[in-house]
């Protein structure tokens, strides 16, 4: 009887043994095959990290470091001014005188650039400093042109008979442009820094379009074209003084970088050091008025960081 019970424990020790064995065999191959779903489960988490990394390229006009450029042409209006001369001999004051701009016709001088100051002309260049929110360098090359044929209020003093006694009543007429021609047309150069606001309006798959609005101010850069009481022409660059603005514009963007914007803009200027004659004299003019400009052209805009 004893002899069977050993024989019955070595038998069981063996099958067991058999087993455990197996398993091992299975478990080294399963690894031999590298098939170990916890290493598995691990390289899809680190595979769903890497997704929630990538940046979505964000909408134009938008986001902080982005950056565009714009090129167009412009219509202006100018409300009447007094214009102060002051000089040897005179110091007088045209009243309420009328202006207008100056469009260049239309033709091929629009889009040639060796040509493109001959235009009314605007030029921007814009960075986002935060989202929605960009500061602008703008060109606005505006022309001004008095209305020749008109009659003004006069007041002052003129030492020279000749041009004193044109001078009728209290009025003088500037059809005779022998008494005075005045232009700012080369021109009424208005160099400005501006903090302007966007907002994503309509935003389709090749086409966002945008509003801004916003504010500048900056220096009054003419080159004034002025003769006066028959002395040498005046046509020179020179800074007159300064000027202020609020806009606002629409800006159509397609396929993510091509901009067609358009523009309204109201603003105030005031130039106190206008020169009216060629020389070094103490010759010179001043005049304030309001202006109003409309403006429509094309533009890029681009983002200066990469996006998956």
């Amino acid at each position: 009887m004893k002899k069977l019970l050993v024989v019955g424990l070595m038998m069981s020790n063996f099958v067991f043994a058999q087993v455990a064995k197996n398993k091992n065999d299975t478990l080294s191959y399963k690894e031999s095959a590298g098939y170990i779903p916890l290493k598995l489960k691990e390289v899809k988490v680190e595979t769903t990290s890497y997704k929630a990394e990538k940046k979505e390229k964000p909408l134009p006009l938008s986001k902080k470091g982005q950056v565009f450029v714009f090129y167009g042409w412009n219509r202006g209006a100018f409300s009447n001014s007094d214009i102060h001369f002051t000089g040897n001999g005179y110091d007088f004051q045209l009243n309420n005188v009328q202006a207008r701009d100056k469009p260049t016709k239309f033709g091929i001088v629009y889009i040639d650039p060796s040509w493109f100051t001959v235009t009314q002309y605007n030029f921007r260049l814009g960075y986002f400093i935060k989202d929605n929110l960009a500061i602008v360098l703008g060109i606005d090359h505006m022309k001004y042109v008095m209305k020749q044929d008109q009659t003004v209020d006069f007041s002052g003093t003129i030492s020279d008979p000749k041009y004193a006694g044109m001078v009728q009543n209290g009025q003088v007429n500037l059809a005779d442009t022998e008494f005075l021609t005045f232009e700012h047309t080369d021109g009424l150069n208005y160099e400005n820094l501006g903090l302007e606001k966007y907002k994503n309006l309509i935003h389709k798959k090749n086409i966002d379009l945008v509003w801004s609005y916003g504010a500048g101010i900056g220096v009054m850069f003419p080159k004034s074209n002025i003769k006066l009481f028959g002395n040498e022409r005046s046509d020179r660059f020179h800074v007159a003084g300064m000027g202020t603005d609020l806009r606002t514009s629409l800006n159509m963007v397609f396929w993510k970088n091509w901009m067609i914007r358009a523009e309204a803009k109201a603003g105030y200027i005031n130039m106190w050091d206008i020169k009216t004659t060629l020389n070094n004299k103490p010759d010179k003019a001043r005049q304030d008025f309001v202006f109003g400009q409309v403006l429509a052209g094309v533009g890029y805009t681009f983002n200066t960081k990469k996006y998956n």
